[in-house]
């Protein structure tokens, strides 16, 4: 009896001890995984610590792949949308020409005719005119090189001089062929600018956005042609809107009217009574001029609203001295300036009228004629990296901060 029971509390024991012997494994086990963890946590932080790094860094690093897409993918779509500019207007100057031409020389007066002749081309002039120079004009960028401009912060993107007023296009990145990429003899140009065939990132001077119907970015060189075109292509479109509002009445009457006939037609031929008269068939040349006049209504006068809206929001911004980026930078100062009782002011704005002198280029009242009127490629004030009084105001304007 004694001896079973030394045997049981032999076994007994021995199940005790491995147990004891398991657990301490388990529990080394799981201290060698937390260590591996913790180290591996370590060695990821060590790697990837930025004390700049916060919410904002890491959603622009997730969305990274998101921006490219759409960065690569809008530049092809720029050519795209300016071969689309250039056809649909060239065929609504060609509709015109073929169509509606010859019908305002033999329907109207000569008075009329000649108001339509010469506001019409000159309306054709300042659109092609303007739309050539904002695709082909260089927004404008600020030098390269690192000593050639004081007191200025450094663009985080192409590490580069970055002026007031001066952005970071990251759709096109400023990348362009050929020489400098300012206008001819401007002191903002570098003498390593010249002969360069494939140049760097580049800041934009006073960016204000970029736009694929031009493929280019719209800044301190090319603002003017931007909102130019944009002004007498809305002018054009009212305008052609306004003088086809009959025509295109009487072409729409006359669609309708082809659909009944052809309905009656068909239903002719199906009850095959070939006895009876068929009724009037239209021609192929009244069938396009009809169809021609609706497409022409309908497509000026939808531009003339979507276009109509846009000219507007950019006439308010140069009215208060701003671009579209500076609207919503100045929207948030002018609400933290507020909270501190303060009030914002634009160091920019030069009052309503005189904002839009310079925004011009108007130094004297003729030049409402021969800079506004009619075409003209001259420069805008200033270089886009400074901004000084322009000479055309006398009177200096209120500081950045009123108290």
């Amino acid at each position: 009896m004694r001896s079973r029971q030394r045997m049981f509390a032999a076994v007994m024991r021995l199940l005790l001890k491995c147990l004891r012997l398991g657990r301490r494994r388990r529990f080394k086990l799981v201290r060698q995984a937390e260590q591996l963890w913790h180290y591996g946590h370590l060695c990821l932080r060590s790697l990837l610590y930025n004390s700049f790094t916060n919410g904002d860094v890491v959603l622009d690093s997730l969305f990274e792949p998101v921006y490219w897409l759409v960065d690569h993918v809008t530049r092809w779509f720029g050519v795209v949308f300016v071969a689309l500019v250039i056809g649909l207007t060239s065929s609504i100057v060609a509709i015109v020409y073929i169509c509606l031409l010859p019908l305002i020389l033999q329907t109207y007066t000569p008075a009329w005719i000649c108001w339509h002749l010469a506001y019409g081309h000159w309306n054709l002039i300042m659109i092609v005119f303007h739309y050539y120079m904002a695709i082909t004009t260089s927004p404008g960028h600020p030098p390269q090189a690192k000593n050639d401009l004081t007191g200025v912060s450094i663009c985080r993107k192409c590490i580069a001089p970055k002026p007031a007023r001066t952005h970071h296009c990251s759709i096109c990145n400023s990348r362009e062929l050929g020489g400098c990429l300012c206008p001819p003899k401007h002191s903002a140009c570098t003498g390593s600018d010249t002969g360069a065939a494939l140049l760097p990132p580049r800041c934009v001077l006073k960016m204000d956005h970029h736009c694929p119907w031009l493929n280019n970015c719209v800044g301190h060189y090319n603002h003017r042609y931007f909102f130019s075109f944009c002004l007498f292509m809305t002018m054009g479109c009212i305008y052609c809107s306004i003088s086809g509002w009959e025509m295109f009445r009487d072409a729409y009457a006359a669609i309708e009217r082809m659909k009944l006939l052809e309905k009656e037609r068909l239903q002719v031929a199906a009850n095959q009574t070939y006895y009876q008269t068929p009724p009037p068939t239209f021609s192929f040349r009244q069938r396009a001029f009809h169809k021609s006049v609706v497409y022409l209504w309908v497509l000026c006068s939808s531009v003339a609203l979507a276009l109509g809206a846009l000219t507007l929001w950019h006439a308010a911004l140069i009215t208060r001295g701003e671009t579209s980026i500076e609207r919503h930078i100045n929207r948030k100062e002018r609400q933290r300036l507020q909270k501190k009782g303060k009030v914002f002011r634009n160091p920019y704005s030069y009052g309503s009228w005189d904002n839009w002198k310079v925004f011009l280029g108007v130094d004297m009242p003729r030049h409402w004629l021969t800079r506004v009127l009619l075409p003209s490629p001259h420069l805008p004030h200033g270089t886009g990296l400074s901004w000084d009084l322009p000479p055309c105001m006398t009177e200096q304007h209120t500081p950045l901060l009123a108290i």
